[in-house]
């Protein structure tokens, strides 16, 4: 059977982290949808999304496909039920499309020749970018289950003072030496080849990344995802870090989710509740507004190959585009459009040349490659944000 991801309603709600991915890509709990879906499956995956994403992320159909909205996180029971569909079924939940099955010559208008299969238990669902952070514990929770089952860690050094020790898993190639490890209000997953350093104190739920390092001294609470690939240090609670990013200094990160290949320069600190207490509100990309959240904890949404200096100050519910540079003393204003360049003293436009070079000059840290999929995905983004740009 083929299987297809597809974004769904949700996207525009989910920028600006869906500028350059798919949302199957983005990452909660400790793997990427993505990721949570094929393994369950046992299949790779394909993807239905934007236009100008679908050189790097193409889809594949066959004959016969099953799409699968990619909001929704996999259980092993909805996994069973998706792989038994059959030809005009539909799964649904709460009058969501979940799932259906679709031919090569069918063009599906609507489900009104379908059988309709209600699908009652609870299901995670990604509506919006404060989801990421909001239902990262569960996600944790989830995603440690099914990794870990039937598995033993790696040993962990006797040096390491543990809480909990059950629910606390180890990959293979881990450097840890004296550090606090507290699962008592949820597991703790470090990836293989990680490196948490003298003097870290962690609280779980928490995910560490493949080739993550947290630095001296780390104080990491609970809900908090770190991708592969970066580097952390100072205070994180209730964060989403995708990967290839860092936070290398002292500074604060709370209820906030980072893209990849971002820098939040040292003693960067983002607040995430109003001194009054009240609703946090946030920059919705769909109507163009500040809307509500529902939320009285919310900081900073931040989107990929975004970059700010030392002592960066962002205020509660803060939204950041793809690829700014964000500097200067005081809050910065709550809402910074893609390609940025500046902070409190005011913004002009990060031209498309200086931003591939940067970009090109990152990567290659890493020992990857900033292709032309990439750039003409950045060129593609640096035309239709234009409109957000109106700097003075």
């Amino acid at each position: 059977m083929n299987f297809i991801l597809f974004d769904g309603e949700v996207r525009d709600a989910l920028l600006p982290f869906t500028y350059t991915r798919p949302v199957a890509d983005i990452r909660i709990g400790i793997l990427t949808i993505r990721e949570k879906w094929e393994k369950r499956l046992g299949f790779t995956t394909t993807t239905l999304t934007e236009e100008y994403l679908e050189e790097k992320f193409p889809m594949v159909e066959m004959e016969e496909n099953i799409m699968i909205n990619a909001s929704f996180l996999p259980t092993d029971d909805l996994v069973k039920i998706v792989r038994d569909l059959k030809e005009n079924e539909v799964i649904l939940k709460d009058g969501e499309t979940v799932a259906f099955f679709v031919t090569s010559s069918q063009e599906v208008q609507n489900f009104d020749s379908y059988a309709q299969i209600e699908y009652k238990s609870e299901l995670l669902q990604i509506k919006n970018t404060w989801d990421i952070f909001s239902l990262n514990e569960e996600a944790i929770k989830q995603d440690f289950k099914f990794l870990t089952e039937g598995r033993k860690s790696a040993e962990i050094p006797e040096s390491v003072h543990c809480f909990n020790k059950k629910d606390i898993f180890i990959e293979e190639d881990v450097e840890l030496t004296v550090a606090t490890l507290n699962a008592n209000e949820g597991p703790i997953y470090i990836s293989k080849n990680a490196v948490i350093m003298e003097g870290c104190s962690v609280r779980g739920p928490f995910s560490l990344g493949e080739n993550s390092v947290l630095k001296m001294g780390a104080k990491i609470y609970e809900g908090t995802t770190i991708g592969p690939y970066c580097t952390i240090g100072g205070e994180v609670k209730n964060a989403v870090v995708f990967g290839y990013s860092n936070k290398g200094h002292e500074g604060y990160l709370g209820n906030s989710v980072i893209g990849e290949w971002c820098n939040l320069g040292a003693d960067t600190n983002n607040s995430n509740l109003k001194n009054n207490y009240s609703e946090v509100k946030l920059w919705s990309y769909e109507t163009e507004r500040f809307a509500k959240t529902g939320l009285q904890f919310c900081g900073l949404m931040m989107g990929d190959h975004s970059k700010c200096g030392i002592n960066t100050m962002f205020n509660t519910g803060t939204v950041v585009g793809v690829s700014c540079n964000i500097y200067g003393s005081g809050f910065q204003r709550n809402f910074i459009p893609s390609f940025a360049w500046g902070g409190t003293g005011g913004f002009m436009t990060y031209e498309i040349n200086k931003v591939t070079e940067t970009i090109n000059a990152v990567v290659s840290r890493k020992g990857l490659e900033f292709d032309e999929q990439e750039e003409n995905i950045m060129k593609h983004l640096f035309e239709i944000t234009d409109k957000y740009r109106n700097f003075k």
